[in-house]
């Protein structure tokens, strides 16, 4: 019997868009390709009334009390809170994540949401001394006004949470954009921001496969930041599209993290580490551990318990508690890895482990893959240029730290590293030269709010979260006030 296909609006104004007279984007399960949502696809009109309608509500919700903003993002929050079950199972069958992920990320977007609630009572300009009597110099944080949001498909409301709660605590108007593999998330997000009773037009939600339908809302003047959480040519592609404009943006790109483990890492640790960090969501998060560079003494060790440890990953229902790994979202990335794994065999690469779709009548459909580990691996072989964004690990040998480093650091991308080292001058050398946004000592996967998320050279610019992503929210208004007589 086939499953009923539930039908997502997009949210414009305080409306629920009819799909009528607009085309559908059918959403796939990723465990096993079934269509199980549609929603709708938007209209150049349409992105162009969320445009109009977000700048409208902007004049007046900048002007609110910042602790009166803070209190619909907790409005917000709260009904989450109350769904987050609901919000899992449809995690689940949009992105593929395992339950017990899916349950994480909606922790997640309920804390990225509170912080940026809890920081509007912070928000903080600066007084300085005036160069004459009877003036005062001040400097005020203002927002910037209509925000695009562009979400990636690896964590559909997590994303969400971590751009809403910030742009609307510091006053700007948002306008989400899911990836089209997963809209039906956004869409659902929309149904708590109606009963939460905001503004209309404060936050909007298209949800598009059209190039031109998509161009509209990021070239748009109406548009005066654009954050985008996506591959390094989409950012690009956010450059050359807010260049007319000199639009701002917040970009977090590709990566393409190294795993380092040094001659003195304590090395069972670095295992537990360096499995966690790369087959977390079935490895598709922008900071996993994208490859593993251990020195050439310890190599042997390392990576016997580390094929060990991966054979632990059970792959499988993703609503099974006892599952590890659910399937990745995309047939077409898919594809792509497989591809790479197979060209980096061909280059002399040994499969240890995985490389293909698991055995069995649960596997014959949906975007599965074994967990993979591939030896003998060299700089600049197939799996190392690229991001991965798969269950797919290369391990290569080097002579030590410096050449881990130097391998990292002659990479385009910037986003994160992971060192394992017990000798704090390794410590201090990678903190003063690795070039990357975040580096993990001794530390797995991993990310606070209270932190600071961005990327490096072409990882991107601007950042997310904690106290320096709320001011990337935020422009300084410089005033000068004479009031002699």
């Amino acid at each position: 019997m086939q499953q009923d296909i539930k039908h997502y609006r997009c949210y414009i104004n305080g409306e629920w868009l009819d799909s009528a007279i607009r085309e559908k984007i059918e959403v796939e399960d990723p465990a096993n390709n079934t269509v199980f949502a549609t929603v709708t696809a938007c209209t150049t009109e349409d992105v162009q009334y969320a445009l109009e309608t977000s700048e409208k509500a902007g004049f007046e919700w900048k002007l609110l009390p910042a602790q009166s903003r803070a209190n619909y993002i907790y409005a917000i929050a709260d009904r989450l809170k109350l769904e987050r079950e609901h919000f899992a199972q449809l995690l689940v069958h949009e992105q593929g994540k395992t339950y017990m992920e899916a349950l994480g990320e909606v922790d997640d977007t309920i804390r990225y949401m509170t912080y940026g609630a809890e920081a509007a009572r912070r928000i903080q300009g600066a007084v300085f001394p005036s160069d004459n009597v009877n003036e005062r110099l001040t400097i005020y944080k203002v927002p910037y006004g209509v925000t695009v949001a562009l979400c990636a498909f690896n964590y559909p409301l997590a994303l969400i949470g971590r751009k809403l709660g910030p742009a609307l605590a510091t006053g700007n108007t948002i306008i989400l954009k899911p990836h089209e593999l997963t809209p039906t998330t956004a869409s659902e997000f929309c149904r708590l921001v109606a009963e939460a009773g905001l503004p209309k037009g404060v936050v909007n939600m298209v949800s598009t496969k059209s190039v031109e339908v998509a161009s509209l809302l990021v070239e748009s003047p109406i548009t005066k930041l654009i954050s985008l959480t996506g591959s390094t040519n989409a950012g690009r592609a956010m450059y050359r599209a807010a260049a007319n404009n000199i639009t701002g943006l917040i970009l977090e790109l590709g990566g393409k993290a190294p795993f380092i483990v040094c001659a003195d890492a304590d090395v069972d640790k670095a295992v537990e580490a360096a499995v966690i960090s790369r087959y977390a969501n079935c490895g598709q998060v922008c900071i996993c551990n994208e490859m593993v560079m251990v020195d050439e003494k310890i190599a042997d060790e390392f990576t016997d318990k580390l094929v060990q440890r991966v054979k632990q990953i059970k792959t499988g229902n993703p609503f099974d508690s006892t599952i590890n790994m659910g399937p990745n979202v995309s047939t077409k990335g898919l594809d792509r890895v497989d591809q790479l794994v197979k060209d980096n065999i061909a280059e002399g690469a040994e499969l240890v482990l995985g490389g293909k779709r698991p055995q069995g009548a649960e596997f014959e459909r949906g975007n599965w893959y074994e967990p993979t580990v591939l030896t003998n691996v060299k700089n600049g072989d197939a799996t190392t240029k690229h991001e991965l964004f798969a269950p797919v690990l290369p391990i290569m040998k080097v002579s030590g730290f410096e050449e881990a480093m130097a391998y990292s650091n002659a990479r385009e991308e910037g986003l994160s590293a992971y060192l394992y080292s017990n000798d704090y001058r390794t410590h201090q050398k990678a903190i003063d030269q690795l070039e990357v946004g975040t580096i993990f000592i001794n530390k797995h996967i991993v990310g606070y709010i209270q932190g600071y998320h961005s990327g490096h050279k072409t990882s991107g610019t601007g950042g997310e979260d904690g106290v320096y992503g709320i001011e990337d929210h935020l422009q300084k208004r410089t005033i000068y006030l004479d009031y002699s007589e």
